[in-house]
């Protein structure tokens, strides 16, 4: 097993023109060790909670943590289960560590669950966007954990993809899938969220979470970060993560995003327009990532975007696009397929109706502005780096 000294070991970045060291909160034992000595400890983690090559899990118990369980949110501890897919409880083959589901029949840890519990470390990468899961989890813990008393730690990672843009979520679409009301892109890491949770009194009845976040050293905002590990079965590189939150969306039409293939998140296509496109690929189920991929087994024609400029935020143009191939192709009524779902992933109705109106993406852009800004007013508080 690896030592302490071997997860001290950094990542390098750039700033200012100088080599610093780049510390995740996982990174900083020093720190964390002394505030879990004697005590009873969960973790929220999943296959990025990396102290350098070696998962936290194991660290703590190396280093005598008590760890009473571990709590696996989607796509479970190891990161293996399809999106959506049920995670079931178990036991970590490797620690003997009970492994307790925050993705299947409740997203909220219980009182029993939490009662042998004095602290619940959560360490997991998240990718910048409102729909990814984890913000959500950790939404439910900080509630749990607030209500029974039991104090939580975050150790911060970088956003990868480090931008504020996109439609706000409107009250009316709060879901699993946009829990919070923040715009597609929120441009803070997991320790500035969890402080604003707190801060804007976000938790339920009012209450307040015994919160500490452990920084990240030697990153700032706006600075690039390359993720060391998938932080997901279907984002396995940094051009899938920066086109995840443009392309997402499509998930409420019938537009593959390319599940199902090699590529996830760096092609779209369908069977039913864009059949003049030279480019086409085919879904097929794959274990661990997508199990039954939208047109399984079927041609879609569409582009490739893998080696596209990706977005600098988030764009529309991708999903106007699309809509526009299926109005020339006749078939603009097949194209909005889930629409509930996709105005749950954008967190309102008002940009699939622009759409559907012929609306260009700067029209569109300018309904939510105000939004916008008022949200980068209040982000402004929370910020570390």
């Amino acid at each position: 097993m690896k030592t302490v000294f071997a997860c001290l070991i950094c990542l390098l970045s750039v700033c200012n023109g100088q080599a610093q060291r780049l510390l995740t909160g996982a990174d900083q034992l020093s720190t964390l060790l002394p505030l879990l000595d004697g005590k009873r400890v969960a973790l929220v983690v999943n296959q990025t909670s990396l102290c350098h090559q070696t998962h936290l899990l194991d660290t703590l118990i190396y280093n005598k943590v008590k760890v009473t369980k571990v709590f696996a949110p989607e796509h479970g501890f190891r990161g293996t289960a399809d999106a959506g897919e049920h995670v079931s409880n178990g036991l970590d083959r490797k620690t003997a560590t009970p492994i307790v589901s925050l993705y299947g029949k409740n997203k909220k840890p219980t009182a029993q669950q939490l009662a042998d519990t004095d602290i619940v470390v959560f360490d997991i990468q998240d990718v910048g966007a409102r729909f990814y899961t984890y913000v959500s989890t950790l939404f439910y813990l900080m509630q749990s954990c607030a209500e029974n008393n039991k104090k939580v730690i975050v150790l911060d990672r970088p956003n990868p993809c480090d931008y504020v843009d996109g439609p706000m979520r409107q009250p009316r679409y709060k879901s699993f899938v946009s829990l919070l009301p923040l715009p597609v892109l929120h441009g803070c890491t997991v320790g500035e969220l969890a402080q604003m949770m707190n801060g804007e009194g976000w938790l339920e009845t009012g209450v307040q979470c015994r919160l500490q976040v452990i920084p990240v050293k030697g990153w700032r905002h706006g600075q690039p970060y390359s993720v060391p590990v998938k932080p997901s079965p279907n984002l396995p590189n940094d051009q899938a993560i920066a086109l995840y939150a443009s392309l997402c969306p499509l998930e409420g039409t019938s537009v593959s995003v390319g599940r199902g293939t090699p590529y996830p998140f760096q092609q779209i296509g369908t069977p039913l327009a864009m059949k003049e496109s030279a480019y086409s690929f085919q879904p097929e189920p794959v274990v661990g990532a997508d199990k039954h991929p939208l047109h399984q087994g079927q041609v879609c024609h569409g582009q490739d975007l893998r080696k596209e400029k990706a977005p600098a935020g988030f764009t529309l143009k991708y999903i106007i696009g699309c809509y526009k191939a299926y109005q020339r192709a006749g078939r603009a009524d097949k194209f909005f397929s889930r629409p509930q779902l996709f105005d749950l992933l954008m967190g309102t109705n008002s940009v699939r109706m622009d759409i559907q109106k012929g609306k260009s993406e700067e029209e569109i852009r300018a309904g939510w502005q105000a939004d916008l800004e008022r949200y980068r007013t209040l982000r402004q508080k929370y910020l570390l780096y």
